[in-house]
């Protein structure tokens, strides 16, 4: 097998989702479905791409099918941890009876990321069709987020004001994410505040727990507010669901840049790297919650660090003079607030 090929194969996953759950809506109907839901991620270093779909049954025999893909670039860091990012996405549903929707976006972003923290500031279009006559509504969507890592938890926040039909609406939101061993959990608030469209708010939360290597409980439940590109109403919903991933290759053997493999010293590891000029570095991971640990100087530009790691794959990245840097020649992945991180593998 070629190598670009299992490039690709060791940076994509793939998974299905069967559940069941119930739905509200503001006239106090409420109806349960099941659901079908595929999913496949591409995750680079600066590129992610995402396509997932829905299959509910409805009651008295109606389907719905929704689609939705979105992908996210970045550049390579260009001055001060400053990059240039662009997402872009695409949502679309049809039902029993004809009715189909579309709203597509795209955002445009200068982002500062670090690894334990980021901003981001971009704007962009956003429209939206339904096929009832209505012609297709276009909107100018701005957005100001940052993100931040504490601990295992990462945290989350936005400010995304919108242009919509010659009024403005204003989405304020907040999430959390714990990672904690086989479990994810989830929290998210958000406000949508309008002197035009009025003012409105709703909360969420998800749980993720992996059973096996190849299978997960998801468990979700909250409101959504309107989407006033496809025309949904507000909802509450929770969902039940057993999600099976199809195995993920090593990505160890197939990363065109092999993960840093530190030498062994008894029970601890050996990491040393070179800066030519540097006055003080430091290497921060997973392993100690990003807390930056001096490295020293042992000649010829040559800086050295023994760290007590267990066995498997982690992420770090080293602090030149100040400044975060990740590794030359050291493979590299992307990580959940949106930069760079590089592996070590320990034996």
């Amino acid at each position: 097998m070629s190598p670009v090929l299992l490039i690709l194969l060791a940076q994509t996953q793939a998974s299905v989702g069967l559940g069941i759950g119930t739905v509200r809506d503001p006239r106090g109907s409420s109806w349960s479905v099941a659901s079908l839901s595929p999913a496949l991620q591409y995750a680079a270093p600066t590129l992610t791409l995402n396509a997932s779909g829905l299959l509910a049954a409805l009651p008295h025999g109606d389907w719905f099918l929704q689609g939705h893909a979105d992908g996210w670039a970045t550049t390579a860091p260009l001055a001060d941890g400053v990059r240039l990012g662009l997402e872009a996405g695409w949502s679309g549903s049809t039902r029993t009876g004809g009715a189909e929707t579309a709203a597509p976006y795209a955002v445009g972003e200068v982002l500062w990321a670090a690894p334990t923290w980021g901003f981001g500031l971009g704007a962009g279009p956003s429209a939206g069709w339904i096929n009832n006559g209505t012609p297709w509504v276009t909107a100018l969507h701005a957005r100001a987020r940052t993100w931040w890592r504490s601990g295992r938890v990462d945290w989350s926040a936005s400010v995304e004001p919108t242009r919509f039909l010659g009024a403005w609406f204003t989405d304020v939101n907040a999430g959390a994410t714990l990672h904690r061993g086989s479990l994810t959990a989830s929290l998210w608030a958000v406000r949508r505040v309008s002197s035009f469209y009025g003012s409105k708010g709703t909360v969420g939360g998800f749980l993720q727990v992996v059973v096996t290597p190849a299978a997960a409980l998801e468990l979700a439940a909250g409101g959504a507010l309107p989407d006033p590109y496809q025309g949904f109403p507000r909802t509450q919903f929770f969902s039940a669901v057993i999600r099976l991933a199809g195995p993920r290759r090593a990505a160890r053997a197939a990363l065109p840049l092999a993960p840093l493999v530190p030498e062994r010293r008894g029970d601890s590891s050996v990491v040393r790297f070179r800066f030519t000029g540097a006055r003080a570095v430091a290497i921060a991971g997973d392993w100690n919650n990003w807390a930056p640990r001096p490295l020293t100087a042992v000649g010829d530009d040559v800086w050295e660090g023994t760290l007590l790691l267990s066995s498997g794959t982690h992420r770090f990245n080293l602090l030149v003079d100040g400044e975060w840097v990740v590794p030359h020649r050291v493979a590299t992945i992307a990580d959940e607030l949106g930069g760079l991180v590089a592996l070590l593998v320990v034996p």
